[in-house]
């Protein structure tokens, strides 16, 4: 049965694990910079007889566990940290980096998956692994683009679902968060440049009076965007950042406009920058002044596959129970491993990190953000388990018998 094996393995290896995290949490890397981060994984993957491949870069590496026959199950880790202080003032493992701190959860991320992977290949040295599991260890998921970077290195060629656990401190230890469809958000930035002829605020008739265009843009557009598609989609565009003139009595000759358009479905996804280029031209032809449109792609909705979602649910019942899977809402904030679910099925799940009872919740991004570390046993229990069920195709892998001719360990 896989329990007992699993139960084994954390026996000897949950210290290590935790001790591995705690070491990524002390020395923190922003995107595309995680050179210590990446050596620490690749020389721990090839003490265990695994081969990584560090991606071109130089940050972030991708390693198989497994016959390259049959199926093949990528598990996603993401590596960097975020720009913020550690405010956790008393905890031993606080970043020794100014300015730079794991607050979001992804040294727990790389920690569960490196367990899942030193897990699976002691399964794959006894003949227990029917297909191949590749692990995915990607920079700049923050930045965004290191998972552009793993697909443009072939990360997940052949690849046929892929799985990835995120921290929720919403959620307890020992629970499974699961949505079917869409579970973050698409988030893109726009840029909005406005420019006329310049004049005295005493004689608006004889020149584009910009600041009234400017805020007719601000309070327009993101109403008719919302009217352009399904509500359903939740397409939300939202201003960070206006600005225009600097004195009263002078109406200036540009103003900005700066501001992020999130967005749950695919679809609203892919046809918002053409119609809010449309609608900006409109607004601004009303009011006789010239307006540009910068639209910077972010990342895609992540939209979770049902027959994934399903096995993510089959192994959790296997590992923790079936009363540890609860649902989750959706979310607005983005998330890049909506790239690979846009050219192969796969989900990403909640894992709770929040110590049962606690009266207290620490949110993501926030520097005092942390974890109850247990939630690392149960995420390598989860993520093995999600990978054998999607090898096995929904069979029992705990009951399998090992394959013909291998070694046991």
């Amino acid at each position: 049965m896989l329990q007992p094996q699993l139960d084994a393995f954390l026996a000897a290896h949950e210290d290590e694990l935790i001790a591995f995290r705690r070491d990524l949490h002390m020395h923190p890397e922003l995107g595309y910079a995680e050179h210590r981060t990446t050596r620490k994984l690749a020389e721990r993957l090839r003490a265990a007889g695994l081969r990584p491949v560090i991606l071109p870069k130089g940050t972030g590496l991708f390693c198989d566990i497994g016959p390259a026959d049959g199926t093949t199950v990528a598990l996603r880790a993401d590596i960097d940290a975020l720009p913020l202080q550690d405010e956790k003032e008393k905890a031993p493992y606080r970043s020794t980096v100014p300015g730079v701190a794991h607050a979001c959860g992804h040294d727990v991320h790389t920690a569960m998956v490196l367990g899942a992977g030193l897990f699976l290949a002691q399964q794959a040295e006894a003949g227990l692994l029917p297909g191949r599991v590749r692990l995915l260890f990607q920079p700049a998921e923050e930045t965004p683009g290191g998972a552009l970077d793993v697909m443009a290195a072939g990360g997940i060629v052949g690849v046929d679902r892929a799985f990835a656990l995120h921290c929720d401190p919403r959620i307890e230890v020992g629970q499974l968060g699961l949505r079917t469809g869409p579970i973050t958000a698409a988030c893109d930035k726009v840029y909005v440049k406005v420019t006329g002829p310049g004049g005295h605020t005493a004689r608006p008739h004889l020149t584009a009076d910009l600041v009234y265009a400017l805020a007719k843009i601000v309070t327009e557009l993101p109403s008719a965007l919302s009217r352009r598609v399904d509500p359903r989609s939740s397409l939300s565009l939202v201003w960070g950042r206006v600005s225009a003139g600097s004195v009263a009595n002078a109406i200036p000759d540009d103003g900005i406009a700066e501001g992020t358009v999130r967005c749950l479905d695919d679809d609203a996804w892919h046809r918002a920058p053409e119609m809010m280029k449309a609608l900006l031209q409109s607004v601004a032809a009303a009011y006789d002044v010239e307006a540009s449109l910068e639209y910077v792609r972010g990342v895609p909705p992540t939209v979770n596959e049902a027959a994934s979602v399903q096995m993510f649910r089959d192994a959790a019942a296997q590992v923790i129970d079936e009363e540890g899977v609860v649902p989750t809402p959706q979310s607005l904030g983005g998330e890049d491993f909506g790239w690979y679910l846009e050219s192969i099925p796969g989900a990403l799940a909640r894992l709770g990190v929040r110590t049962p009872g606690s009266p207290g919740e620490y949110d993501l991004h926030r520097g005092d953000f942390d974890v109850d570390e247990r939630c690392l046993a149960v995420g390598v229990r989860v993520l093995s388990a999600t990978a054998l069920t999607a090898l096995w195709e929904g069979g029992r892998p705990g009951d399998a018998e090992p394959i013909e001719g291998a070694a046991l360990a």
